[in-house]
Formats: structure tokens, C-alpha cells, sequence
């Protein structure tokens, strides 16, 4: 099978994908199902590029097992943490924008944009399941950035969540382990996933215009949905939160500063 078609039938797949959470959140009343599901969608991309792929290698497999440990990690992360609690701020606002149109308008907004944006990150796998190619130094390296973005991200997570069981620390800020060295260890731990993804897939050739995926996912991460917007609101909901951000680096982990 050739790249178009392969792209063709990743697509529609992560379409049909997102059309499917969409209707389960129309019949719960909840548009932050979308979030335990994003990590999951990379992984259903992956191997159905994996499977669409045809002539399978040791290195196609590292590839989406690389993606599947990540994807089903954070999915299972967003989804016990949002057990038991009401839709996201963010999409109770976007439903009171639009009223009795917002369950179409999600559809597109919310839910397939997202598909969008997850089936253009995973660019590299999907282009590097076609090109031949064996686990070599890049493969080494990249398994090797992804280890830290993976650590940066599964650490940093579980501080924050044992952190935050202590009714002690309600309204406080974390700045212990992983969250005193960067504001937001998930948030680097997901950045360097992606683009240890993106070193490992470079071992076929052919691959190195695919860095468009991990470079969306940084945009994002440090510009759109990640960084820019938790910052927006953080600082007047967490008392301390600015001395906090004086000292201490936004995303690339850094040494504490004097305040």
C-alpha cells in the first residue's frame, strides 16, 4: 500500500474515531470525554497504520508499541482523574457560547479538529510504517528521549496527583520533585515523546519531512492548549503561583532561581 492510501485510511478511520466519542458525549452531556481519549486516538492511528502498512518490520512495531505505551498511559491518567467530576470549565464555556447549536458545533470544533491535529502529530509513524528500515542509532536515541519524555511525564503526574490528595495542600502550589525544576513536567514530558517518535522514525529514509508532527505538538503544548492556557488563570486561582513562576522555568526543566 502506498502513502496516500495510507493517509486516506488513517484518516478516516481517526475521523470515524471522533465521530464515535462524539455521540457518546452527546448521550452523557459531557464534551470532556475528548481528553482520556486523545492518547488513545494516536494509538488507534499507529496500528492502523501498523496493520494498513502490509510488509511489517521490527522497526514499525517499536514504533506503535513507543506511541500505545504512551497513548494508553495518559488516556488511563485523564480518565481516572476525571472520574466522578463535571464537564470541563472549558467546554461548559464553549456550550454556553453556543447554546442549542453546541452539540453540532462540538462536532466539529472540539471533537474532529482534535482528530486533525493527533492524525498530523502522528505523521512520522504513519509516513515511517511505509520506508524500510531497521532499529539503529536513531532508533536508540529516539527510544532513548522518548524514556525521559515518558519519565518527565508518568513522574511528574503522579507527584501532582499525590500532592493534591492532601487536604493540607488545597489551593496550594506544587513545587516539589519534577514541579520544582519546570512549571509543567507533563507538558515537557509530552514534547519529548514526540519528537523521540520522530527520531526513531527517522531511521527509514525519506521521514525528515515529518517533523511537522512534533512541531505542531510543541505549538500546542507551549503555545495553544498546554502552557499559554493554563497560565491564563492559574496565578489568581493558586495564592503564591507568581513567586513560584519567578523562580521557576515555564517548560524546559532548570535549575530554581532566586526570587
Amino acid at each position: 500500500m502506498n502513502l496516500p492510501e495510507t493517509l486516506l485510511i488513517t484518516g478516516v478511520v481517526t475521523a470515524l474515531s471522533m465521530v464515535v466519542v462524539w455521540l457518546v458525549s452527546l448521550a452523557l452531556h459531557n464534551a470532556s470525554i475528548v481528553d482520556p481519549f486523545w492518547g488513545t486516538g494516536f494509538t488507534i492511528v499507529a496500528w492502523t497504520a501498523f496493520i494498513a502498512a502490509g510488509d511489517r518490520g521490527a522497526h514499525d512495531l517499536l514504533l506503535a508499541l513507543l506511541v500505545t505505551l504512551w497513548g494508553i498511559r495518559l488516556s488511563g491518567h485523564l480518565l481516572w482523574r476525571s472520574i466522578g467530576k463535571e464537564e470541563d470549565y472549558r467546554y461548559q464555556a464553549f456550550r454556553r457560547r453556543w447554546g442549542s447549536r453546541f452539540w453540532i458545533v462540538s462536532l466539529v470544533t472540539v471533537f474532529l479538529l482534535q482528530g486533525v491535529l493527533l492524525w498530523i502529530v502522528s505523521l512520522p509513524v504513519q509516513v515511517a510504517m511505509l520506508a524500510p528500515g531497521e532499529i539503529g542509532l536513531l532508533s536508540a536515541i529516539g527510544i532513548a528521549v522518548w524514556g525521559i519524555g515518558l519519565s518527565f511525564e508518568a513522574i511528574g503526574d503522579w507527584q501532582l496527583a499525590r500532592f493534591k490528595s492532601n487536604p493540607d495542600n488545597r489551593d496550594q502550589v506544587m513545587d516539589r520533585g519534577l514541579w520544582r525544576y519546570t512549571r509543567h513536567p507533563n507538558y515537557f514530558g509530552d514534547f519529548c515523546v514526540w519528537w523521540g517518535i520522530f527520531i526513531a522514525a527517522l531511521d527509514p529514509s525519506g521521514t525528515a519531512w515529518t517533523v511537522i508532527g512534533p512541531m505542531l505538538m510543541s505549538w500546542l503544548l507551549i503555545r495553544v492548549s498546554g502552557v499559554a492556557t493554563l497560565e491564563k488563570t492559574i496565578a489568581k486561582r493558586r495564592p503564591g503561583y507568581e513567586g513560584y513562576a519567578a523562580r521557576t522555568n515555564a517548560f524546559f526543566p532548570g535549575p530554581p532561581r532566586p526570587e
